[in-house]
């Protein structure tokens, strides 16, 4: 194990992090039996990322057990707490952020560690909300000028997520967000996702571990009780856009009614072409501007190597 301040592989010691190479990482959960099937893990594997029975036993079993300690290390304070103030008031759902780049694998890692925490006894309901579903309709990014800033901080109605999670951390019974369709490549309207009282919610988004636009403000990270940032660099996840485009250009996009139809006539140059221009005027400065600038709030970092494995981790000291 080595000291790090920063999630990069500079040298450091007086830190907040501790950095784990992935065979020490690995060695942390070794009696752990992996509760998935290949086939499982195939159909939670999402397009381009690299995830299979060594990536998961390696990596994200460990960071399962990790966050299944902070889960039941969460309830026992609260019943202590409770004892304490001579309350009997419920625990509340344990709340994850997973943040980063698009096309870095967050969603995948989120869908798997979403399996792989219900398997777990003191947690077995497990929810999933993705922040997509917190972006302006079409109609109001394009009302704003916003359309070509979609995934920006400003394209979402973050005060209508951070009512969601505050009910959700508060104990609501049930809690209710918008529903958003990639095909469609928008909110859909009268659509719903509906949580109830999970033990974990777990929190996917582009821009999640933001700071609070205003100093007098909460903000959605704020209400998280753990937080994972999937980094990589920024030349390895341009990449993998470009190459999850080409794979969509051949597949979902020759849908009809897909939002990106137009795309799927485009030669192979084409297509590669279109794909950096998107990454160079929108996700690029994106990623630049208001995401790895929040890395540093992370609980967890999983740096990726350019074959999209994990092959470091870095642990905030507590």
């Amino acid at each position: 194990m080595r000291a790090n301040g920063q999630p990069s592989h500079t040298g450091g010691h007086n830190t907040p992090f501790i950095e784990i190479d992935r065979a020490d990482w690995a060695a942390l959960a070794p009696t752990t039996q992996l509760p998935l099937t290949p086939n499982e893990i195939v159909e939670l594997r999402g397009l381009g990322d690299v995830l299979d029975l060594r990536e998961v036993s390696e990596v994200y079993l460990p960071l399962s057990r990790l966050l299944n300690l902070y889960a039941a290390g969460a309830k026992q304070l609260h019943r202590a707490t409770s004892d304490f103030l001579g309350q009997r008031a419920e625990s509340t759902p344990f709340v994850i952020g997973v943040a980063g780049s698009v096309a870095v694998g967050k969603s995948t890692i989120a869908r798997l560690l979403r399996e792989l925490l219900a398997r777990w006894d003191d947690t077995p309901h497990v929810e999933l909300i993705t922040t997509d579903g917190f972006l302006y309709p079409n109609a109001e990014l394009e009302r704003r000028g916003l359309m070509t800033r979609k995934g920006f901080p400003e394209s979402y109605d973050r005060r209508a997520l951070m009512r969601f999670v505050s009910k959700i951390k508060s104990g609501a019974e049930e809690v209710r967000a918008p529903f958003y369709s990639h095909l469609r490549y928008d909110i859909v309207k009268n659509a719903e996702v509906v949580v109830r009282r999970p033990d974990i919610l777990i929190v996917e988004g582009l821009n999640v571990l933001q700071p609070p636009s205003d100093a007098h403000r909460l903000a959605v990270s704020d209400l998280f009780d753990f937080s994972v940032y999937v980094d990589a660099r920024s030349a390895d996840i341009a990449n993998w856009y470009e190459t999850r485009f080409l794979a969509l250009q051949r597949g979902a996009f020759s849908n009809p009614q897909s939002y990106f139809h137009r795309f799927s006539t485009l030669s192979p140059e084409e297509a590669s072409a279109t794909a950096r221009d998107i990454w160079n005027r929108i996700n690029g400065p994106n990623l630049s501007e208001n995401i790895l600038p929040t890395r540093s709030r992370a609980t967890l970092v999983l740096r990726k190597n350019e074959q999209h494995a994990v092959d470091t981790v870095l642990v905030r000291k507590i």
